[in-house]
């Protein structure tokens, strides 16, 4: 028990560490108060079942840690319920015509996504064998996944699939973030071949790049806990590419959004999501884990009242619109960094960030980014990024570490960002030469439910004609008129 409480000590952070609980019952207590003593003592040690570190176990054996494994399970059901809360966030967002199939988008990716991630998309992002730019083909279909030793995948205290299914969770939110630029206008077959092509060509190099076996941004000493760059800086450069090849909306309104209920409902199941988001990504039931929860929620916090304070400030008013939304970004700019700064730091980073972001949302450029996907996922995650090259407790520019991480920093979301708008651009013009990509002027002004799935988000009532109430009392009098007329006629009969 000693050599296993020495392994778990050294692992924690000094920060993180508490006073041993001494097991030593004073003989100075009376007989009931001692055996009393030993009961609570008892009551502190691990468990009879308590799994060991995988180091301690012995050769052959299996080193899975059943605490992580449950956290990581956990987590990846947390992560995938962030999809259907983007639906609802993109739905409320949009009109009212076109809520179904902007919510559809977010749910074809969990089903597409998922496959191409099965059959190919990990063995890309995770494989070994393919050097520093992409995998190769050795866990095709998840192969191979059953026979690695001690079970468990390398580095971690989980076994494989459950390593595997959390990291495709990430690819799947990251296809259906994209939907947000080229709502209410592109075909949803077009766009579901997209999402398909690009989480093998895009994202899975890209992941492989910062969180694969020697990918050459994590040899260059880029930190991305949890995809700042890999996932948000990725997606919204590409959704930004895809609404400019696609080209606005037919009428580009600023219309306000249709259901702010369902857009505050999203928004909170984001949040929920993201527990599991970074806390999972730590990839163990740790204090690493502890730190990156509190940490998240700590950035959004701050980056939501700052947001309503500038929004106070400048428009005269408390948004709840404008409340979600720094909450949203509060938890991009913490994701790349949740695990590796104080909680401080995040908090720090929470205001900075918001000040930083919230000018972006106000520009209007010739891009029709329909639902600002782009400085919500784009410039916060680069901003994100950024700041963890500042407030990263090793290497961090305010812990003395110089310039060195922050210019790996930089180089990273460059690499990220160049990379997905040219992939992008090419799977877009293949799309574009074997299909159609945009739907008929006249669908976009009636709406894509009804023309597209068939259905309406609402069942209206038949509309009623009233006629003004000085023409009812006219016809009122005409009616009075024609009646007493009439039974004048009749007693003259």
């Amino acid at each position: 028990l000693a050599q296993v409480f020495s392994c778990f000590e050294d692992s924690v952070p000094p920060h993180f560490r508490q006073t041993p609980v001494s097991t030593t019952t004073p003989t100075n207590q009376p007989e009931h108060q001692q055996q009393k003593q030993q009961q609570k003592d008892r009551s502190r040690l691990p468990a009879p079942n308590h799994q060991p570190p995988p180091a301690m176990a012995a050769p052959g054996e299996s080193q899975v840690v059943a605490g992580d494994t449950a956290w990581v399970l956990t987590s990846s059901a947390f992560v995938l319920l962030m999809t259907p809360g983007l639906a609802f966030f993109y739905g409320g967002l949009v009109k009212e015509q076109n809520v179904l199939n902007t919510m559809m988008m977010s749910l074809i990716s969990m089903g597409v996504v998922s496959i191409s991630w099965m059959l190919l998309g990990f063995s890309l992002a995770f494989g070994d064998g393919g050097g520093q730019i992409v995998g190769d083909f050795d866990y095709f279909g998840m192969q191979g996944m059953l026979d690695m030793e001690g079970g468990v995948w390398p580095g971690t205290g989980l076994p494989p699939l459950v390593f595997a299914v959390f990291q495709m969770t990430f690819a799947v939110i990251g296809c259906a973030i994209i939907s947000g630029s080229i709502v209410e206008r592109m075909h949803f077959g077009a766009f579901t071949v997209f999402i398909t092509l690009w989480s093998l060509v895009v994202y899975a190099p890209i992941a492989h790049w910062i969180w694969g076996p020697g990918g050459w941004i994590e040899e260059l000493g880029a930190k991305d806990f949890a995809g700042g760059a890999v996932v948000h800086e990725s997606t919204a450069v590409s959704a930004l590419t895809l609404a400019w090849l696609l080209g606005p909306r037919s009428e580009r309104s600023e219309e306000p959004a249709h259901n702010v209920a369902f857009v505050i409902l999203g928004g909170s199941l984001l949040w929920f999501g993201w527990s599991g988001f970074n806390g999972g990504s730590a990839l163990a039931a740790d204090s690493t884990a502890a730190l990156a929860l509190i940490n998240s929620y700590q950035a959004a916090a701050a980056c939501l009242v700052t947001w309503m304070l500038v929004e106070r400030f400048v428009r005269k008013r408390w948004s709840a619109i404008g409340a979600v939304t720094g909450a949203v970004v509060g938890l991009v700019i913490i994701t790349p960094a949740a695990g590796f700064v104080s909680t401080i730091g995040a908090f720090a980073m929470g205001i900075i960030g918001a000040l930083m972001v919230y000018p972006f949302f106000q520009f209007t450029s010739r891009i029709d980014d329909s639902l600002d996907t782009f400085p919500c996922h784009g410039i916060s995650g680069f901003f994100g990024t950024m700041l963890t090259g500042c407030f990263a407790m090793e290497g961090g520019l305010f812990y003395g570490g110089g310039f060195k991480l922050l210019l790996a920093q930089f180089v990273a979301s460059m690499a990220v960002a160049a990379y997905a708008a040219f992939m992008s651009t090419l799977i877009f013009l293949f799309i574009k030469f074997v299909m159609r990509t945009r739907v008929h002027k006249d669908w976009e002004d009636a709406g894509l439910d009804e023309l597209v799935h068939g259905e309406s988000a609402y069942v209206h009532s038949p509309t009623k004609s009233y006629s003004s109430p000085t023409k009812s009392t006219h016809a009122n009098q005409e009616s009075d008129s024609s009646t007493s007329e009439s039974e004048a006629s009749t007693s003259n009969v």
